[in-house]
């Protein structure tokens, strides 16, 4: 539903298309550039001197501009263009990860605190049957008026985090309605994550490799290197092929004071030829571009290691945190056997007047403590391990199997791109496809 839906990978998809589009533009400055004009003349004032005196005409003019060479720049531009729609394909899975990442942790979210509200429940349906039972033994003097006012106090503790769950839960509906779009019903558990790696190492050798914002960065520097080029080639020679035609019709309103002359009413002229621009001078606009875009390659090397080092303690954070919910969870799981143990000898040794009200209480709380540890445990664990698989570039829609493989292409857009040579047209934008009943 969120791949479908979320506003987040709707905006991300419709930026890669309009990254594509800088490839046909980079490509536009090679192919040839055709315009025409053309245009209506009334010759209000006319000279008193002119042999030739028309009162109207039009006038028509093509111009074909073929470029020839360009310094390179062109070639440059293309290859920056290209540069930067793969880093923002990356970015894209980039966005999915992130959203996914979102919607798994919301989806968990809602399922623990879900059982957390329920064992609260449970747990002040306990204490309301324990009071009552402290008041009936108080009445016939087996208890003090202490032990039912340690009943009392533990039950409205109990309510306290009853309603503090429920917030909790309400905040974890809202959060999944954010990313699915959707209201929660009836969560499923989630099926098991794919074995992650046995070592830090083994993560951060996957993360590097496919990390998509480090793939990101290394596209983007590889843009800003074409980008020193492309500006390197302001400094040179420009050549085109260049052709002309007009057209002039006077309308017949064009005469002549020469008696028996008759001039023709419409003219036709082409010219066809080469046209060099060779810079000299440019107020050092060219030098200062190319240091600007040399400084910027500067900086998108820096920006490479900066991300690489990102990466490297994400997959080794991810991957001690997903190692460290896995024995938290163990340790919860005893934890609960023990303490429910705990609670029925507790329970039986007060009947024979060895174990006090309180300590019933506190063997209570104690087993609700360690059912909600092992509930935030095993959500922990799921998150974390799906973090794991974030960083090391194993958590995008292709990797979840989602729809069968017939998910949005971001290849189909740049595909057309080299053809798009017109000026006009529609433009259809690629979606996903959801046939089949998805």
């Amino acid at each position: 539903m969120a791949y479908r839906t979320n506003p987040t990978l709707a905006a991300a998809r419709a930026g890669q298309r309009a990254t594509d589009e800088g490839v046909p533009i980079a490509k536009a400055s090679a192919r040839p550039a055709l315009s025409a004009t053309a245009d209506y003349q009334e010759f209000a004032v006319r000279s008193a001197n002119s042999f030739v005196s028309p009162v109207r005409a039009v006038n028509a003019a093509a111009n074909l501009s073929i470029p020839l060479y360009q310094g390179g720049g062109v070639r440059n531009g293309i290859r920056a263009a290209d540069a930067r729609v793969f880093a923002g394909r990356e970015g894209l899975r980039g966005a999915e990860a992130d959203v996914f990442t979102a919607v798994v942790t919301s989806y968990v979210d809602v399922i623990r605190d879900d059982a957390i509200v329920d064992l609260n429940r449970r747990n002040v349906v306990v204490l309301e049957t324990n009071l009552q039972a402290s008041r009936d033994r108080f009445e016939i003097g087996d208890l003090t008026r202490t032990d039912v006012a340690q009943s009392e106090a533990r039950l409205e503790s109990a309510r306290g985090q009853l309603e503090t769950a429920r917030a909790q839960l309400d905040a974890s509906v809202q959060n999944y309605l954010r990313y699915v779009g959707v209201l929660p019903e009836d969560l499923q558990p989630p099926p098991p994550l794919p074995d992650a790696p046995s070592t830090a190492d083994a993560a951060v050798a996957i993360a590097i490799a496919e990390n998509p914002q480090l793939l990101a960065a290394k596209a983007q520097s590889s843009a800003a290197h074409f980008d020193v080029r492309v500006a390197a080639a302001a400094r040179l020679p420009r050549v085109s092929l260049v052709a002309n035609s007009n057209y002039n019709n006077y309308l017949g309103t064009l005469g002549t004071s020469i008696p028996g002359r008759v001039l023709s009413q419409t003219q036709r002229t082409a010219t066809l030829g080469i046209s060099m621009t060779i810079p000299i001078y440019q107020g050092g606009a060219p030098g200062a571009r190319v240091r600007q875009a040399q400084a910027l390659e500067s900086q998108s090397l820096e920006q490479i290691v900066e991300v690489e080092r990102g990466v490297v303690a994400q997959a080794r954070a991810a991957f001690s945190r997903y190692r460290a919910t896995l024995t938290v969870i163990r340790s919860a799981q005893a934890a609960v056997s023990a303490n429910e143990l705990a609670l029925e000898g507790v329970r039986a040794e007060n009947t024979v007047g060895n174990r006090t009200v309180l300590e019933i209480l506190n063997a209570e709380q104690e087993l609700l403590n360690s059912r909600v540890q092992l509930m935030t445990a095993r959500r922990d664990a799921y998150v974390t391990g799906f973090a794991l698989r974030a960083a090391m570039g194993r958590a995008e829609a292709k990797d979840l199997g989602l729809f069968g493989g017939s998910l949005f292409d971001p290849t189909l857009d740049y595909s057309r791109a080299p053809i798009r040579g017109s000026n006009y047209g529609p433009v259809e934008n690629p979606e996903p496809d959801m046939t089949d009943g998805h």
